[in-house]
């Protein structure tokens, strides 16, 4: 299915594709698909985030720094790639047309959002949640990619790095943690 999907979505020129497409295209009828994703956004959504988790796993080694380094700079090269950028005109559209409500939008997110926190929380961080990263790391890639100027160099993952570790420092001098972020 998930085949079919993105071969429909490299040939859209708007990145979208209709439940009858992927039917036709995968040999099953169009009932399976609906019972299992409900809508042509939650299955385009899914088959995103899954080649997403297959293509760019998060680094979870412990050195927080490190690891946000090696997932930024990723996320970086691939928001150069105008098919990567699908799958946040997807996730618009399907925020946009309520077709999908929040609970159906946060089970094709979920399996993302553990990975961040297994990140953060490998990094000896409980400072830092997933909506820092989103604030912090993907909303600004995202957003530079998707108005035509991506970001492009090491120097600006480190940017957005430093900008999380920072807020990280702030956090824990307030709470008078010790420990330094990097």
């Amino acid at each position: 299915m998930h085949a079919a999907v993105r071969a429909l979505l490299d040939a859209s020129p708007d990145g979208t594709v209709t439940v009858a497409e992927v039917a036709e295209r995968s040999g099953v009828h169009p009932a399976t698909i609906y019972r299992r994703w409900r809508t042509p956004e939650g299955l385009v959504l899914d088959t995103l985030f899954e080649e997403l988790s297959r293509r760019s796993p998060l680094p979870v080694t412990g050195d927080l720094r490190a690891d946000a380094l090696v997932y930024t700079r990723r996320l970086l090269a691939d928001l150069r790639e105008d098919k990567n950028l699908v799958l946040a005109r997807s996730f618009a559209a399907a925020t946009r047309s309520g077709v999908l409500d929040a609970d159906g939008l946060n089970q094709f997110v979920e399996p993302r959002t553990r990975q961040i926190g297994a990140m953060l929380t490998a990094g000896g961080t409980s400072e830092l949640d997933v909506r820092d990263v989103l604030e912090l790391i993907l909303a600004p890639a995202y957003t530079h990619a998707l108005l035509g100027h991506p970001l492009r160099t090491d120097a600006d993952a480190e940017r957005l790095v430093d900008n999380l570790l920072a807020v990280l420092d702030r956090r824990r001098a307030r709470a008078g943690t010790p420990g330094d972020a990097a």
